[in-house]
């Protein structure tokens, strides 16, 4: 069997900075520290957090006045800081630079009196942090085409854009070019709003996709950038594609007759997981491993002051 690795693949520069920040804040607080939300999706990076000390929650009222909160890479509605500052809390936030900069971008189109039109997934964390930058009813929510195809803005001469960061590259354009249909003065982003991770690892899986008998996407069910993997994977020509958390959740008779085996993981995803497949595939197989890489990463996101030193 021949293993295609995709590349690049797994852990983002925004993943990496939001895991570091709650290392380095056990490190300097000491434990526990208290994460609001997963610091990103994947249980096994989520876990061994927890096994240092680390504790999630849902909302701040689980967290301890005198105790650090993180909030995670997603980002949060301004509503969230604000209580963390009226209750005097001592907060980091570990949001996306790239979500952040999104979030920048809604508040400039509300600046300037435009109606916003939000490309993304409905109760996704990113999409209720950046919907929660802005007064209520004043970003609207499109998921896909048909919605695009029949929403009705109230200013349709004056509308902007923004996107999920973590959304298909080629779905999202399809509801671009609807809405640029629709409302020829509609305002993108000066820049892509998809991250150069997720747009970097939807063309890794495009270049294996068509080679693979199968392949496997490493990472979390409620991770929306390796549920796109498995979606882009499919309709670059692979005939079966699964999404794993973790080698033991293989089921070993699927890989009967397969000659070549994509592997590639998600952006919360570490590389610990994609070589751990390596190992119980090559267990029960001869194989090579043949990586296809179609460009390098060496993105690094700053830390905030308050744990840089």
């Amino acid at each position: 069997m021949t293993i295609l690795l995709a590349g690049p693949r797994g852990f983002c520069a925004g993943v990496d900075r939001a895991i570091q920040i709650v290392e380095r804040a056990l490190a300097q607080y000491g434990a526990p520290v208290y994460v609001r939300h997963e610091i990103v999706h994947n249980r096994f990076v989520v876990e061994s957090l927890e096994a240092k000390g680390a504790i999630f929650v849902e909302e701040l009222d689980e967290v301890p006045v005198e105790s650090p909160v993180i909030f995670s890479a997603h980002g949060v509605p301004k509503t969230v800081p604000a209580e963390a500052e009226r209750r005097n809390m001592l907060y980091l936030d570990a949001t996306c630079p790239l979500v952040s900069k999104v979030h920048r971008e809604a508040e400039r189109h509300f600046d300037e009196d435009r109606q916003i039109i939000l490309i993304g997934h409905e109760g996704h964390p990113e999409v209720v942090g950046t919907i929660g930058q802005l007064p209520a009813g004043r970003v609207l929510l499109v998921e896909d085409v048909d919605q695009a195809e029949t929403i009705e803005p109230e200013h349709a001469d004056n509308l902007a854009y923004i996107t999920q960061t973590t959304l298909s590259v080629d779905d999202t354009a399809e509801v671009v070019a609807v809405l640029q249909r629709r409302f020829p003065a509609i305002r993108g982003p000066k820049t892509d709003d998809i991250c150069y991770a997720t747009t970097n690892r939807q063309q890794a899986v495009k270049a294996i996709a068509a080679r693979c008998d199968m392949m496997f996407v490493i990472g979390s069910p409620n991770s929306s950038n390796s549920r796109r993997l498995v979606e882009v994977a499919s309709r670059a020509g692979c005939p079966r594609v699964q999404l794993i958390q973790r080698a033991d959740e293989i089921d070993w008779s699927d890989l009967n007759g397969v000659g070549f085996l994509g592997l590639t993981a998600g952006a919360s995803a570490p590389e610990s997981l994609v070589q751990e497949v390596v190992v119980a595939v090559s267990q029960r197989y001869t194989v090579s491993v043949e990586e296809v890489a179609v460009s390098v990463e060496d993105v690094v996101f700053k830390l905030p002051r308050a744990l840089a030193g």
